[in-house]
């Protein structure tokens, strides 16, 4: 159910939609929020210490056993997975890592040319795999619409264009830096790192600093259940955006220390989810997803290595992973490619303009609301799935 005490309607329940084998189907409420909400059993997490060493051991199961592609963007986690595959292949004698890349012609904010070849020049890899997308990856382009029909709703919306790379790397591994927004960055318990380093030196901390270590302190049991409201899709409904925003918070419930903030990010329903469907639809084209910075020996290794206070921040788990494999740009730069505008062209802005209101509840979601955010320069993620929605109650599916 989306809401307590309602029965749910217009998204064919899971029951309804098409047989494919792993795949998790998210509930009204996550369709209409864009998100997936809760927490799963954790895997088991050793604590071995020594991350480096343990992200090499993860990333040379896959080396060893088949052709191993990288996904790789130029962006600071692949650009990582990529360098210690390339080192561990070198060290161990086995056949090199093949990064795929693909690019967006001509779209505004997605190209990472420049940072993809000092991250190559610096690796020296012989071999690489560029894929030109054009529309392949549009929300209702050909590869997705058949998916769709195939598949039902998957989330992320994006999955149903995944043939795009995947047909690359057939018969092979494909490691991606998928989870490294999440395990290698700020927890709630860096600003105290960052205060108990600053009052080791001479210098006082900014109030800035004093601000966000108070903020950090303060007991999650009294922040506000409903703090999360204000960044909830305008098109929810008031009662599912209420009970949306109680469940983030609930799931926002981060431990003060950092190795159990990091660990505890393998419980999050929603990293289960995209792994999972992603993997569904790697299986059809005979390809094995791996996601060495979400494995959890390597999330054990860094809390362990990390302990109570943890590190200053990205920056700083990066460079002690990989100071020694990659220029120190690449693991200290702020930028960050958009992809968002990749998916949206003539088609997905004439299906959001003629749709009728099938597929979407109206209950959850406010229909003109979420026509005025189809309709804008640059649609947001969280509106995706809702255009697969969108087409499929259009079609009576």
């Amino acid at each position: 159910m989306a809401l307590p005490g309602r029965e749910t309607r217009g998204t064919p329940s899971p029951a309804e939609q098409p047989a494919t084998v792993g795949v998790t189907r998210v509930d009204e409420l996550e369709l209409a929020a864009g998100w997936v909400f809760g927490r799963t059993p954790a895997p088991p997490v050793p604590r071995t210490g020594g991350a480096r060493v343990v992200l090499e051991q993860v990333v040379r199961e896959s080396l060893a056993v088949a052709p191993t592609f990288v996904g790789f963007s130029g962006g600071r986690d692949s650009s990582l997975v990529l360098a210690v595959a390339a080192h561990v292949a070198r060290r161990d004698g086995l056949p090199l890592p093949v990064p795929l890349t693909l690019t967006f012609p001509g779209v505004e904010g997605a190209d990472e040319s420049e940072w993809q070849e000092l991250v190559l020049d610096h690796l020296g890899l012989p071999d690489r795999v560029v894929v030109p997308v054009h529309d392949e990856m549009r929300l209702l382009g050909d590869l997705a619409r058949s998916g769709l029909e195939r598949r039902g709703l998957l989330f992320p919306a994006v999955a149903q264009a995944d043939a795009v790379r995947l047909v690359h790397a057939t018969g092979g591994h494909l490691l991606t830096g998928e989870g490294g927004d999440d395990v290698l960055n700020r927890r709630r318990g860096t600003p105290l790192h960052l205060l108990r380093r600053r009052l080791a030196t001479p210098a006082l901390p900014s109030r800035r600093l004093l601000a966000e270590a108070g903020r950090a302190l303060r007991p999650v049991a009294t922040l506000p259940r409903d703090r999360y409201l204000g960044v909830m899709p305008p098109w929810l409904r008031a009662d599912a955006a209420r009970e949306a925003a109680r469940r983030l918070a609930a799931d926002d419930a981060s431990p003060l220390r950092w190795d159990r903030g990091v660990t505890r990010l393998l419980g999050s329903r929603a990293t289960q989810v995209v792994l999972g469907n992603l993997a569904a639809v790697a299986r059809e084209h005979d390809v094995t997803y791996v996601h060495p910075l979400l494995d959890p020996r390597f999330v054990g290794a860094l809390a362990h290595d990390g302990g109570a206070w943890g590190y200053a921040g990205r920056t700083d788990v990066l460079r002690r992973l990989a100071g020694d494999l990659l220029p120190d740009p690449v693991l200290a730069r702020t930028s960050k490619a958009w992809f968002n505008a990749t998916r949206w062209g003539p088609e997905e802005r004439e299906v959001a303009r003629r749709w009728d209101g099938s597929g979407v509840d109206p209950e959850l979601v406010d229909h003109d609301e979420l026509r005025a955010a189809w309709a804008s320069p640059v649609p947001p993620a969280a509106a995706e799935l809702l255009l697969h929605a969108a087409w499929l109650g259009t079609r009576g599916a």
